[in-house]
């Protein structure tokens, strides 16, 4: 069952490299092959990996390239913990590792949780270590500790935002209470990390090391109606648009294009996120390599494509009405939520749809009879927050937000509905056939 098979993902695929590397060896298996090979003109599925951390992936139609393509994109990155290059520091015979926070987290909502380590660790001598500790039952975990009530009268009047300072993400990984000379456990420590994992102090410059809730996802409630797990904005997304992606190999009418990218929590900024080069790269070199044609249908190819911004938006939550407009909230297991903008205030930061194109993808889903939703994040001014809609949109495409509706957003867990990932699944194919 598909909602099986997306648990089985997100329990596992808690890093963007992860992603990744799941979605590689899906494209792996269906016959797709590396964009940079050296191909002969038969071949029509092809992806290109940057960094390990973002991936594009094309599957040719029968229409010239200028025309455009269908193109489902959605983020990999998730709000987390990530460790400094710096890390262990040691104080009264507890051994810590030091963090900074990645994206939109509530700080306080990391403390007391079982915690795990994923990432990579690039040695000197071109050797890359893959990191996974505490998602074994024989793993250890980690914790970030809390001040117990008794002692938190001045701690509890302080503002949410305040409560728990970046700086204290503290993330304890030891303890030796005998050992009341800090140089000499950070030593300890390190051999005990040496010895066991074969990672030296100088080896966390060149890591990434990501702090992550342990523990699998989960079915919620006592129907199994709902899906407990971390890192759902996004991939509950990506996973939808990677298997509508590949659910035939069968020569579309369009081109169509599976583009999961990095970095969305923080801007989409660098190499690896969407406000980059990193789309018109990958598709000039599929129009120059394959097409043998110019800037001007590299330009005309971007211009007439249509694109789905696959992101989540907020679903409503009755605890916290007053944050809603009800008239334009999306709720659970009632399908995906097209936005037609997000930003915040007026729409700074977003992309507006055109009607025309909302109109199209109406026409599609109703065609098909797919639950869909139409709604904004919350009220006008109770906040807001953007995708990377609107860096697709400078290139003239047609673009638009449409995503799977989520609970506790950015928390370390999150709530989806179950069926949604059918439905998001359904609506997402049923868009790469648009003509």
């Amino acid at each position: 069952m598909l909602q099986d098979d997306y648990i089985a993902f997100i329990s596992k695929c808690k890093t963007e490299r992860e992603c990744i590397e799941f979605v590689k060896r899906e494209l792996d298996s269906c016959g797709y092959v590396p964009l940079t090979d050296k191909h002969d003109k038969n071949k029509r599925l092809f992806y290109m990996i940057k960094m390990n951390k973002a991936l594009i992936a094309f599957k040719l139609g029968k229409q010239p390239i200028s025309h455009g393509m269908n193109i489902l994109c959605a983020h990999v990155d998730s709000p987390r913990l990530d460790i400094k290059q710096n890390p262990i520091f040691t104080n009264t015979g507890v051994a810590y590792l030091n963090t900074h926070y990645y994206g939109g987290i509530r700080k306080y909502q990391w403390l007391t949780l079982p915690l795990a380590i994923h990432g990579v660790v690039c040695k000197k001598n071109g050797e890359t270590k893959s990191v996974v500790i505490g998602e074994k039952e024989s793993d250890p975990v980690f914790c970030i500790s809390d001040l117990l009530p008794h002692l938190a009268k001045e701690q509890v009047t302080k503002k949410v935002s305040e409560f728990v300072e970046g700086e204290s993400l503290d993330v304890i990984i030891g303890n030796e209470p005998d050992m009341k000379d800090n140089k000499k456990y950070k030593e300890k420590i390190l051999e005990v990390i040496k010895d066991k994992y074969q990672i030296e102090d100088k080896d966390f410059y060149s890591s990434e090391l990501e702090i992550v809730p342990a523990g699998p996802a989960r079915y919620m409630g006592l129907d199994k109606s709902m899906i407990l797990g971390y890192g759902q904005d996004d991939r509950c997304c990506a996973f939808s648009a990677l298997k509508a992606f590949v659910a035939d190999n069968d020569t579309p009418e369009i081109t169509q294009c599976l583009l999961l990218v990095d970095k969305e929590e923080i801007g989409s900024v660098g190499a690896t996120g969407l406000n980059s080069h990193l789309l018109e790269n990958a598709v000039s070199e599929l129009v120059y390599n394959h097409y043998s044609e110019n800037e001007y249908s590299l330009r005309k190819c971007l211009e007439n494509s249509n694109i789905l911004s696959c992101d989540v938006t907020s679903a409503y939550d009755s605890k916290y009405s007053d944050r809603f407009d009800m008239d334009n909230a999306s709720f659970l297991g009632q399908g995906p939520v097209l936005s037609k903008f997000t930003g915040y205030g007026g729409k700074y930061e977003a992309n507006d749809a055109n009607p025309e194109y909302v109109a199209k993808i109406r026409s599609v889903l109703e065609s098909k009879n797919i639950p869909y939703q139409v709604a904004e994040l919350g009220k006008v001014d109770a906040g807001g927050g953007g995708t990377i809609a609107l860096y697709a949109a400078k290139y003239g495409m047609n673009t638009i937000d449409m995503g799977i509706s989520v609970m506790s957003m950015h928390s370390p867990w999150e709530i989806i509905n179950a069926k949604d990932i059918e439905y998001t699944f359904q609506a997402y194919k049923e868009f790469l056939s648009l003509v």
